[in-house]
């Protein structure tokens, strides 16, 4: 990054050596309040890395890592939720405010996959991973209540449909 601006962003397959830093990244008790649902216990390293290596195996899964000016800052992903593509992405809390997650969806859903209509949700007071999911074309269709563990209470949630992706400038 220069000056706050994003020079390079590439998406890529995911590796082992991409774990430990996505561990180190849900690590964060201010990302897991805003993700809000989250693993049982996100300190345990041997759950998280059986959960990765078990969603890597899935064939329907499409994950990527997302690399910006060289340096891993998060991932990007889809899989099927009730038979239906999903959307999800977490960026090191570092990268927040960057314009990288908004960057990176676009690229995902533009690139790998272009699948729609394509859902994603979010709690409802995450208010920048919304304003992330709207700039990406993403509308709010229902929403829903669910426990979330990160705060050990239930939380509304927003459910959002993309069904086509516009032509955006910037895409790599």
């Amino acid at each position: 990054m220069q000056n706050g601006r994003i020079r390079d962003l590439v998406l890529r397959e995911v590796v082992q050596d991409d774990l430990p830093l996505f561990f180190d990244f849900q690590l964060d008790r201010d990302a897991n309040f805003m993700a809000a649902f989250i693993a049982r216990d996100p300190t345990d390293r041997e759950a998280f890395t059986a959960h990765w290596n078990k969603i890597l195996a899935e064939p329907t899964n499409i994950i990527r890592t997302i690399v910006c000016d060289g340096q891993v800052v998060g991932s990007v992903s889809s899989y099927l939720q009730s038979g239906k593509p999903e959307v999800t992405y977490w960026i090191g809390r570092a990268h927040w405010g960057k314009g990288i997650a908004t960057r990176a969806l676009t690229v995902f859903l533009a690139q790998v996959n272009t699948t729609r209509p394509i859902y994603a949700r979010v709690v409802k007071d995450n208010l920048g991973s919304r304003r992330v999911l709207e700039k990406c074309g993403f509308q709010v269709i229902g929403e829903a209540k669910g426990f979330a563990k990160a705060r050990g209470e239930e939380v509304e949630e927003l459910h959002l449909e993309l069904l086509v992706t516009e032509k955006r400038e910037g895409l790599t």
